[in-house]
């Protein structure tokens, strides 16, 4: 009984198992891949070149004394703003003054001999009608007068050069900028009128600024060509071209300035040529010696196709991207790129306007793939000024 029993439980086994076996077939195939998809975009675009550059004050004084004496009082902070004229140091004036004095002593005395001769000349020009006087006597005379003339000059000129020593003994701003400390402080002998001359101080401008860059040969080529097919007029020329500039711990290109001087050759050690541009810093943040990133325009890019700089896949052969058929079959394009620009990367060729471009999920996309589209709209992110960036006609299909 116990046998026929357990025969009868594997004969059920057995059966559910066969049946189990027929109902089961090959494994469901996986559906298609979700990816969100694009359509390339075309505008017309300024294309921005971008260096590296150096502010430098555009005046840039070493304050030296003109006069040698004891320094009596200074008369600034240190690093603060100076307008033009304003006294910065007083070396004591007190020699110079007796100098002047002195020269204002021998002017008079020169004057009076000056006068003096004069009437003597005047009297022998007279005596002569009568020939009371020989005319030997009146060239003597006249010769007299011509020398207290001379010496009346000579006196004014000493006048002048004592005058000019006492004004040089107050140290006055010649240019407006942000002053440097004082080098040598009240007391101290200085120097002046000599190439040894005691250095006092520093000043810099600060509002406009230059900014130094170099570019290589084939940007200033570039440039070159641009100017003479009409499409770019050269710096060189005094062209102010608009130039952007941003510092270390700025987003984008917020400072607005334009190109004022281009050099007058390559520099064969380097190979390459030294612009310059200009910037107002009516709020100063704009410090001679600054490191900063500087973009100039360059060429104009007509009906440039752009997408996310997130759709470009690399790999060690070429760039690439997944483009989606009309059958949302996945083929991949090997892609040129050119600059990033609004947020957006210039694509050179391999992609049209219009073509739906894979957006999120590459990594799931295999030659041939279908994939289930999920439509995104692609747009440029315009972070400062739209019209100095581009002439946005974008154009999408």
């Amino acid at each position: 009984m116990h046998k026929t029993s357990f025969l009868s439980t594997l004969g059920i086994s057995a059966l559910l198992i066969s049946c189990g076996a027929e109902k089961e077939g090959p494994p469901p195939e996986p559906g298609a891949p979700e990816v969100t998809v694009g359509k390339a975009i075309a505008r017309d675009i300024t294309e921005w070149d971008e260096y590296v550059g150096r502010l430098v004050a555009i005046d840039d004084v070493e304050l030296r004394a003109r006069v040698s004496g004891y320094l009596e009082k200074t008369h600034f902070k240190d690093g603060q703003i100076v307008e033009v004229g304003d006294l910065l140091f007083t070396i004591d004036p007190r020699p110079y003054q007796a100098q002047v004095d002195r020269a204002k002593a021998q002017l008079a005395q020169a004057n009076a001999s000056l006068t003096l001769a004069r009437t003597n000349l005047k009297r022998a020009e007279s005596l002569l009608k009568t020939n009371a006087i020989s005319a030997e006597e009146v060239d003597i005379r006249r010769g007299s007068e011509l020398a207290a003339t001379a010496e009346v000059q000579a006196a004014q000129a000493e006048l002048a050069a004592v005058n000019l020593d006492l004004e040089f003994t107050e140290v006055k701003a010649p240019v407006a900028g942000r002053i440097s400390r004082d080098l040598v402080t009240p007391g101290n002998l200085v120097t002046g009128g000599s190439g040894a001359s005691t250095l006092l101080t520093t000043i810099r401008s600060v509002d406009p600024i230059h900014c130094y860059f170099e570019a290589d040969e084939a940007a200033y080529l570039k440039y070159l060509r641009l100017d003479l097919e009409g499409k770019r007029a050269t710096s060189r020329d005094g062209t102010a071209n608009p130039v952007e500039l941003g510092l270390a711990d700025e987003k984008g290109f917020p400072h607005k300035g334009v190109m004022d001087f281009v050099e007058n050759a390559v520099d064969r050690n380097t190979s390459t040529i030294q612009g310059r541009a200009v910037f107002d810093n009516p709020d100063r943040t704009l410090t001679p010696g600054l490191f900063t990133r500087i973009r100039l325009q360059g060429s104009v890019l007509e009906g440039a196709v752009q997408i996310p700089d997130k759709a470009i896949g690399r790999d060690q052969s070429e760039n690439f991207v997944w483009v989606v058929d009309d059958q949302n079959l996945a083929v991949r394009h090997g892609v040129e790129l050119g600059p990033l620009i609004d947020g957006l990367r210039v694509i050179r060729s391999g992609v049209a306007a219009g073509d739906r471009v894979v957006i999120n999920g590459l990594q799931r996309i295999r030659p041939g793939t279908t994939v289930s589209p999920i439509e995104e709209v692609i747009a440029p992110v315009i972070e400062s000024d739209p019209t100095a960036e581009s002439t946005d006609t974008a154009k999408s299909e």
